[in-house]
Parts: structure tokens; C-alpha cells; sequence
């Protein structure tokens, strides 16, 4: 697995002291207790949930968030997010540094991924992503119709949609120009009119002594040694999350407006907080 953003400077080669490796053991014990038992409580529960409430998830997504709360004190990464939480319908954008997204924008919002359908076929990630309600997407003209109206049946049930509109993930230090597809399902007849877009900027702020790029997934970088790097550090960064005024879809003329908004804004917030 690798992320697809590849410009600038490699990264530096993974180095593992004997006191890092006494914190892999440790943490990834402790993550993976986490990790999968939440998992295992999520479909217990999910077998109760789903008959009696559909698409409709109302304890599901709380066991998500803890688990992802937590995750971050067991990698001793702190976490900190400004803003109001949108309470309309519709969809969270935000920039892509890494898979460590995944838990920092869980923590805070009850929300569901938007993925590729690639993801759904990985060991482990793709399971936890079937889990917690993931909606997967495919490339393909043919079927966009039939995933507008799975976007809109979930936004109907009162999910809250994010994805990364960069379609890669970076070194953290940029936001890549937006692309504008997925923002064309909000513009359907039934949608355009009642969904909200929130941009939320997303910074991870290197240890201290690390180089900035420290938390970042991009080029060539495999997902196991980038794991492994943020298990062993001994000094730990923080997660900084900024949720910006939700941009109602009715407001814009088009998809591309729309997309170029909400990129201006997550990249304004995203240099504000790296400065």
C-alpha cells in the first residue's frame, strides 16, 4: 500500500533504536487491543443496530470515537481541534497527510469515509473500514449514478460524509489543488438545497528535533514502516484540527466553485496553523 503524492525530497530512512523497539512492542500491543476490540464490540453491537435502525447508526459511530480518541494516548500524540462542529446535513472535506487522518478526524466528529473501493479488498484496513460504514466509490462514469444516490440516501439517514478531495495523501507541509468530482452528488435535486459542506484544516506538528515532514505518507512509503516510525518515536508531535464555517451547497454555482472555496479555506487555515 503507498500513497500516490510523490514531489520533493525522499524521506529520511527508517531508524529503530532498542528503546524504540521496546515502544513498538509496547504501544502496538496496546493499539491493536484497542483497535480490534472495539471492532469486535462495534459488530456485536451492529447486529442488534442494523435490524432495528438500517442505515441509521445511533451508538455505532460512538465506539469509533472512543477508539480513536484513545488511540492517540496510546501513541502519546497530542490532539487539539477549534472550531464548531457542523450540525447540518451533508459532507466534511479536509486536507491528507497520512492514514493517522483516519483517527484524528474520528476523534472529534462522528462522521464516514468516502474511499476508494480499492480499500475495501486491504487486510485489516479494509475490514475496520466495512465496519465502520465506510462508503466506497469506483472510478467509473457508468456507475455514478448509482453512487449519487448512495451518497444520498446516507446524507438522507443523517450521515456526515469526509473525504479528501486532494485524492492523495501528502508530507504534510502542502495542500495539493482539489479535485472536483465527489462535489458534483451534492448538487442533485434533492441535495443541493439542504447540504452543508465544512472545510476542516488538518496539521500535524512534528516531535520536536524531528524534521517537519515527520508524520507525512507520500511517494514510495509503505504503510508498515511508517506505522513502525510512529510507534518507536519516544518524543511524540500533536494533531491540529481547524473546523471552518460550513459552506451551504445552494450558495454556489457550480462544482468547481464549490471545490475552489473550500480548498482556499482549508489551505488559509492549514498555513495559519503551520506558521
Amino acid at each position: 500500500m503507498s500513497a500516490t503524492w510523490s514531489e520533493g525530497e525522499p524521506p529520511e530512512p527508517l531508524r529503530i533504536t532498542a528503546l524504540g523497539g521496546v515502544l513498538i512492542l509496547l504501544r502496538a500491543s496496546l493499539l491493536g487491543t484497542l483497535v480490534f476490540g472495539g471492532l469486535l464490540l462495534l459488530l456485536l453491537v451492529r447486529l442488534i443496530e442494523r435490524p432495528l435502525c438500517g442505515l441509521h447508526r445511533p451508538v455505532t459511530p460512538f465506539i469509533t470515537q472512543f477508539v480513536c480518541r484513545n488511540a492517540f494516548r496510546i501513541l502519546g500524540i497530542g490532539f487539539t481541534a477549534h472550531g464548531t462542529l457542523m450540525k447540518h446535513r451533508g459532507a466534511v472535506v479536509a486536507n491528507h497527510t497520512s492514514w493517522l487522518d483516519i483517527f484524528a478526524l474520528n476523534a472529534k466528529k462522528r462522521i464516514y469515509f468516502v474511499s476508494k473501493a480499492e480499500v475495501a479488498a486491504w487486510p485489516g484496513i479494509g475490514w475496520l473500514a466495512r465496519a465502520t460504514g465506510t462508503v466506497f466509490i469506483e472510478r467509473n462514469r457508468a456507475r455514478a449514478k448509482e453512487q449519487t444516490d448512495l451518497f444520498e440516501a446516507r446524507l438522507m439517514a443523517g450521515h456526515k460524509l469526509l473525504f479528501f478531495p486532494e485524492g492523495t495523501s501528502t508530507d504534510g507541509l502542502r495542500v495539493l489543488p482539489f479535485k472536483t468530482t465527489l462535489f458534483a452528488a451534492f448538487f442533485g435535486d434533492h441535495l443541493r438545497d439542504i447540504c452543508y459542506i465544512q472545510p476542516v484544516s488538518a496539521v500535524f506538528h512534528a516531535p520536536n528535533g524531528a524534521e517537519q515532514r515527520f508524520y507525512g505518507w507520500w511517494g514510495e512509503m509503505e504503510f508498515g514502516p511508517h506505522l513502525l516510525k510512529t510507534l518507536a518515536s519516544l518524543r511524540q508531535g500533536r494533531v491540529e484540527l481547524t473546523y471552518h464555517t460550513p459552506l451551504k451547497v445552494s450558495d454556489f454555482p457550480h462544482r468547481k466553485a464549490l471545490a475552489a472555496e473550500c480548498e482556499r479555506v482549508v489551505r488559509q487555515g492549514h498555513a495559519e496553523m503551520r506558521n
